[in-house]
């Protein structure tokens, strides 16, 4: 049984406007005053509008909705009670012309001098998932192996075609605002743990990053738990959309552990880097990349087959209806992305905050969810 956790950042919105508001640790102290939170399940993020949870480690899919589930519901709860709306977009649809303040830790304050353009502009949140290793040796292999499967879950994913006001063009904005980060998109191949750790050792002892929490690649080793950490994922609008994703996840890992891939000249970083560009910019709209053979296709035919590749550890960790389930609902009626913008386009601002809004916190949405993706 391959482990599971899962980090969520969220935005705090304005209810009326949808622009991000600075409420962050009145809404944590809020937050942990409840009986259903365990101390220091919320934590800080790089700005005040900005909040992050994280799930126990889990053995089922289940236990992860249950966990999401009661950590949304109790921030969004804080949240109402301090004037806001807590959010699971991946990038904040609207701001003013204010930026947001940066959170008053010492190394959040020392990202915002080193780079205060980039911190004032991280209106962005992510989903983490943990997937369990045996070891570091073990946890570089699967990092390896995972490269490919990258652009793929940035376009399930997608979660975030809106900034400042306008349509960006793109289904996840997000990669593109992270990507202006040293040491971000696509991790290196590496040759075995050791390599991974003189060469991440490398870069903090020259002073070329501050730590090794700015090693902002979409997979990385966790420097905290025996566990590969894959970052690539927008913050979904659902529960269950996150509770497939970490399933898919898992199967990757899990695949990957227990059916390494032969020995082969690793994929080219140039091509996966502009198909993960590729995936940041059409999402699941357009022809989706195959990590088995490196070549874009239509999304149903992908889909497909990464569910034969996955199917074992699927079914062996008992989550293949599920994912199975939620992923043919997605290419139906489409990913956040394409939900934002549906709402955007028949109910303009205020079913779009009422979107990101509702589906977070559970209560009814007006904005419609069902018409097929176009």
């Amino acid at each position: 049984m391959v482990t599971v956790g899962v980090e969520e950042e969220y935005l705090l919105l304005d209810a009326a406007t949808g622009v991000p508001v600075a409420r962050a640790e009145q809404i944590r102290k809020a937050a942990d005053r409840q009986p259903g939170i365990d101390r220091d399940e919320v934590q800080r993020e790089l700005l005040q509008a900005q909040l992050e949870v994280a799930t126990p480690v889990c053995e089922t899919l289940d236990q992860v909705g249950a966990h999401l589930e009661r950590l949304r519901g109790a921030l969004a709860d804080a949240a109402a009670q301090h004037g806001c709306r807590l959010a699971a977009c991946g990038a904040a649809p609207f701001a003013d012309r204010l930026s947001v303040p940066v959170s008053d830790t010492p190394r959040y304050r020392t990202i915002h001098a080193d780079a205060p353009q980039l911190t004032d502009e991280q209106l962005i949140t992510g989903m983490h998932v943990h997937v369990g290793v045996p070891d570091r040796e073990a946890g570089v292999a699967v990092l390896n192996g995972l490269r490919p499967w990258l652009p793929l879950i940035v376009a399930l994913s997608a979660n975030s075609p809106l900034w400042n006001g306008v349509d960006t063009g793109f289904a996840d904005w997000r990669t593109v605002v992270f990507s202006r980060w040293p040491v971000s998109g696509v991790p290196p191949h590496f040759d075995g743990a050791a390599d991974y750790d003189a060469r991440i050792r490398a870069l903090v002892d020259t002073g070329l990053i501050g730590d090794t929490g700015q090693l902002y690649w979409q997979a990385r080793l966790s420097e905290r738990y025996p566990t590969v950490e894959i970052r690539a994922m927008d913050v979904q609008l659902r529960v269950d959309e996150a509770v497939m994703l970490a399933g898919l996840v898992r199967a990757v890992a899990a695949t990957l552990l227990t059916d390494p891939p032969r020995p082969s000249a690793p994929p080219h970083h140039e091509a996966l880097a502009a198909a993960v560009w590729y995936a940041a910019r059409h999402g699941c709209t357009e022809r989706l990349y195959d990590p088995r053979t490196g070549t874009l296709d239509s999304p149903p035919t992908v889909v497909d087959r990464v569910l034969d590749a996955l199917g074992p550890a699927l079914r062996r960790h008992g989550d293949a209806p599920r994912v199975e389930q939620l992923l043919g609902r997605l290419l139906t009626e489409g990913n956040g992305a394409v939900r934002q913008r549906r709402a955007l386009r028949r109910g303009g601002r205020a079913a779009l905050v009422d979107l990101v809004g509702s589906v977070t916190d559970g209560t009814p949405s007006a904005a419609p969810e069902a018409e097929p993706a176009q």
